[in-house]
């Protein structure tokens, strides 16, 4: 696919409260997640090289032993098997994350 509307893709819900509509390329993959106020993404690790900006909104980040508040316009870099959870903040939030090895898991 090398053009695409992303409110056409395919949207999954990922745990409560979170949904994603997911592009996969060859290298990689580009997550657009929705998180509802509150929205809860549990601790996990995996092998993907992950970034993420965050477009609308605040999400409460916590990489390792840091936490943080990521608000619009910021974004974060988490490292291939670094333990790390999300928490929406008091409104709905808008964030694109980018994955390298491809994340097939989270393919429709």
């Amino acid at each position: 696919m090398s053009f695409f509307i992303v409110k056409d893709i395919y949207e999954k819900r990922v745990a409560e409260g979170v949904r994603i509509r997911v592009i996969a390329g060859q290298k990689m993959t580009m997550g657009f997640f929705y998180l509802e106020p509150g929205a809860i993404v549990p601790e996990h690790s995996h092998p993907h090289e992950q970034m993420g900006t965050v477009l609308k909104g605040s999400v409460l980040l916590k990489l390792g032993g840091e936490e943080r508040i990521v608000e619009e316009g910021e974004g974060y870099h988490i490292l291939p098997n670094e333990t790390h959870s999300a928490r929406g903040g008091e409104g709905p939030a808008k964030i694109i994350e980018v994955f390298s090895p491809p994340r097939e898991d989270l393919q429709g």
